[in-house]
């Protein structure tokens, strides 16, 4: 099965109401690749905006959800919610979250399988920092962090999985070509212990300082099925990543 290249753009917390709606507007306008699966994730307090106001084809992610129904949780975003908003995607497990907000695996699996099995899928994000790189752990990281998810859940349906390697997001540098599809090939293989079909079908975004000049070689890999653009995401760029594929 052909997997559907994926390119998401996750704006973190930047962003103002004009800011994004000049963002909103330039996709609406642009004409991207039909054959391309266009997710963005704003600010939780702009997504209400963006979702009404973005044309349909391009979907709306959460930066996270929380793995309980509605009630009780102060600060928090219920799968629920995000249903009622027509909000179909959240990104889970971004570095940000696991090591400055201290989110452990656990808590990254238990939040992607509650959003799974209740309809919400899941931008699944894993990666090492530059000491575990430097250590010759990023495959061993990788694995541990992929073992918690396993753990939790059944259906892979509904996750696409994004590699960013820590040291490269948001720093200018870029994994190489060879660095990042052999972290994604690794990845793959570790899917077949799980089953064949779904090391077949899972997508596995590349993120770290994707912008238009580096997007076209990393889109020829094999094992490299999209991009999760940071900082590229803000900029009329990212319709050039978009649409990388017919370069």
């Amino acid at each position: 099965m052909a997997r559907k290249f994926f390119v998401g753009g996750n704006f973190k917390m930047n962003g103002s109401l004009s800011s994004i709606k000049e963002i909103v507007n330039n996709l609406n306008n642009a004409t991207l690749d039909a054959t391309v699966e266009v997710v963005v994730a704003p600010p939780a307090l702009y997504l209400l905006q963006v979702r009404e106001a973005l044309r349909s084809g391009i979907e709306v992610a959460a930066q996270n959800v929380f793995d309980k129904p509605n009630g009780a949780y102060t600060g928090e975003i219920s799968v629920e919610q995000l249903k009622d908003s027509k909000i179909h995607w959240t990104i889970l497990g971004h570095s940000e979250r696991r090591t400055i907000l201290r989110e452990s695996d656990e808590i990254v699996a238990s939040k992607t399988k509650y959003a799974t099995e209740n309809g919400v899928s899941v931008i699944w994000c894993c990666g090492e920092s530059l000491e575990e790189r430097e250590a010759g752990r990023t495959v061993e990281v990788v694995t541990r962090q992929l073992e918690a998810l396993k753990a939790k859940i059944s259906d892979w349906s509904r996750i696409v999985i994004a590699y960013e390697p820590i040291w490269a997001i948001g720093t200018g540098k870029v994994a190489t070509t060879e660095q990042a599809q052999e972290v994604h090939k690794a990845i793959r293989g570790w899917l077949t212990g799980v089953s064949a079909k779904v090391a077949d079908e899972t997508r596995i975004l590349y993120g770290g300082s994707v912008n238009e000049k580096n997007c076209g070689e990393l889109s020829k890999q094999p094992d490299i099925d999209g991009f999760l653009v940071g900082g590229a995401s803000l900029k009329p760029a990212f319709i050039d990543i978009v649409n990388c594929l017919q370069k």
